[in-house]
This record gives C-alpha cells, structure tokens and sequence, in this order.
C-alpha cells in the first residue's frame, strides 16, 4: 500500500517539475522571482523545506517497483539529507544563497535549465510504466 501511494506522490512531484519547467519557458522572469522567495520567511522557508520530504519519503517507497530503483532511492535519501541540513542552517542564508543563485540565473539561463526540469518531470511520471 506504501509503495503504490509513494508512487503518485512522485508521479505528482513528476507533475511539479514539468510545470515548474513550463514556467520557466514561459515566465523566466517570474520563475527568478519566486526563487528569491525560498527561505525569505519562516513560514516559507519551513514549508517548503517540509514540503520536500513528502515526494523524498515517496522517491523512497516507490522505489522497488519503479524502472530505475537505484536512482530513485539516491535522489530521495539526498532530498531528505538537504531538507535536513535546511532544518538547522539559519534561515537568512537560505534566502541570501537563493538570492545569489538568482542574481546567477539570468532569465536567459531559466531558458536552458528549463527542459532539464520537464525531462525530470516525464522521468518521475512514466519510471514506473
């Protein structure tokens, strides 16, 4: 029962990125504002945070029945590991070093990076098919 429902939270969390890369395609300019939001309040870094260990815990227990197991079981335990270390890192250089990511980020690069996000995201859906 844990592994089918871990499933679809990563078939949603597949979901996610491909909107995620969509946004990035099609409003580089608001994907670059909202990553100089992440961690820039309490409730947004806490939330966030938490809200990444819900398709890691998923990575995690669909794994077995998934077409890449190995890969799955990787990317959810790293996920948990970096919520964690967010846990306990003051919030203030979570918000300053996704300030500087964006201040990287051009909204040119959100072109690029974006189809890496929507590959992510077929991966995440169809690995189980």
């Amino acid at each position: 029962m844990y592994i089918v429902f871990g499933k679809y939270i990563v078939q949603v969390f597949g979901i996610y990125f491909i909107v995620v890369g969509v946004l990035m395609l099609l409003k580089p300019i608001t994907a670059r504002a909202i990553l100089r939001k992440a961690g820039s309040t309490n409730l947004i870094n806490y939330t966030e945070i938490t809200l990444r260990i819900i398709p890691a815990t998923g990575l995690i227990l669909a794994s077995p029945i998934s077409k890449y197991p190995f890969i799955l079981q990787i990317f959810g335990w790293f996920m948990i590991g970096t919520s964690l270390v967010l846990y306990f890192i003051p919030r203030t250089l979570h918000h300053n070093f996704s300030n500087k990511c964006a201040d990287v980020l051009k909204p040119q690069y959100f072109l690029l990076i974006a189809p890496f996000s929507i590959a992510i995201g077929f991966f995440l859906v169809f690995g189980f098919w």
